[in-house]
């Protein structure tokens, strides 16, 4: 009840009157029946704004971390992410990948819409990257088609680190269903849920034109935070006396 509550009548027109979002291809969403929106992830306001502008219910598999945070924000997020029926995923250690799948696997056996970022994470420079293959191996398990999504202009309107959004146009972008059924029963072979995962990222890609990147981006934010660290081991900053 709470989530139809946020979505109608507190955050849903607040978010349509601070960044009036155009949305394209609002017809590709299936009325009924399951399936996986899979999006792009450019900042923390995708999770409010596709969901909102949706005429479904759409249930996300979020980070853990959005529903642990430390003090009166942190709390705030808990509440609003349990309130909305988003669910909580462990992204480290052995079993995450395959929890998160499960979760994700019993919204879909609902007839439910799941929406999922491909990525894993928050593009932290506005690039797409490679996407991580449980996307793919729900897509097969479940049978269910993927509606690519692209935001395009949140990561201008709230960049990582910032907590009040910009004004900014943001367009939400929903493309054609992809249809995975030819690739029934082949969920454990690697090749083709790498193939299905690169064609899900592509769609995306074409929709938001953003510029691709073909690395984690996880492993692409560690390797910047550690050469960060070395720039600053070898030039570190004299004190201004």
């Amino acid at each position: 009840m709470f989530y139809y509550v946020l979505k109608y009548v507190l955050l849903g027109p607040l978010l349509r009157l601070v960044f009036r979002p155009r949305i394209e291809g609002l017809e590709h969403v299936p009325a009924t029946g399951a399936a996986i929106v899979a999006g792009n992830h450019l900042s923390f306001s995708d999770h409010f704004l596709m969901p909102a502008m949706l005429k479904r219910r759409i249930t996300f598999l979020a980070k853990k971390e959005y529903f642990t945070g430390p003090g009166l924000k942190g709390r705030l997020t808990a509440a609003f992410f349990r309130s909305a029926g988003q669910i909580p995923v462990d992204r480290t250690g052995k079993e995450a990948g395959q929890a998160a799948i499960r979760e994700g696997l019993g919204v879909l056996s609902k007839d439910e819409l799941l929406g999922i970022y491909p990525e894993g994470t928050r593009s932290h420079d506005g690039r797409l990257y490679k996407g991580k293959v449980g996307v793919a191996v729900m897509a097969l398990k479940a049978g269910v088609p993927v509606i690519p999504c692209a935001m395009i202009g949140t990561f201008e309107a709230q960049p990582p680190g910032k907590v009040i959004p910009n004004l900014h146009p943001v367009t939400i972008r929903f493309g054609k269903p992809l249809d995975f059924s030819r690739y029934a029963g082949m969920e454990n072979e690697k090749a083709i849920l790498r193939a299905v995962t690169d064609e899900i990222m592509y769609a995306i890609l074409s929709l938001s034109e953003q510029e691709y990147v073909d690395q984690y981006a996880a492993v692409a934010k560690a390797e910047e935070a550690a050469a960060k660290v070395e720039k600053e081991r070898k030039f570190p900053r004299m004190p201004i006396s």
